[in-house]
């Protein structure tokens, strides 16, 4: 297994850096609305720029509950509860660690 402390910086990093160019294409949609004289909302010919900055918004989020997460994990490692479940303190599977290394949940708590 690769050591969790990196795996979970390369996750965060990765979501930081994600989140970051999102919101530049947001500020970039924002001001390409603002250069236009185009009216968005009745435009049949596809989505409003609304919609656009909405999307890239919620996948913004995304990462950084992603980037949270990895952080929070990161946290654990540190206090030494990394892979105790959160809700019964049982160990959490290595394989349910690999697959998603930011588990707080053991197989059965999250089902």
């Amino acid at each position: 297994m690769i050591d969790p402390s990196d795996r979970l910086r390369v996750t965060r990093d990765e979501a930081q850096a994600l989140a970051a160019r999102l919101l530049g294409d947001m500020e970039a949609v924002a001001a390409a609305r603002e250069g236009a004289n185009v009216d968005d909302e009745h435009d049949p010919e596809g989505s409003t720029i609304a919609y656009e900055r909405s999307q890239l918004d919620a996948v913004r989020r995304s990462a950084l509950d992603r980037a949270g997460d990895a952080e929070a994990a990161l946290a654990r490692l540190a206090d030494g509860t990394f892979g105790r479940c959160e809700r019964c303190s049982a160990r959490i599977g290595e394989a349910r660690l690999e697959a998603r290394p930011t588990a707080r949940l053991c197989i059965d708590c999250a089902s």
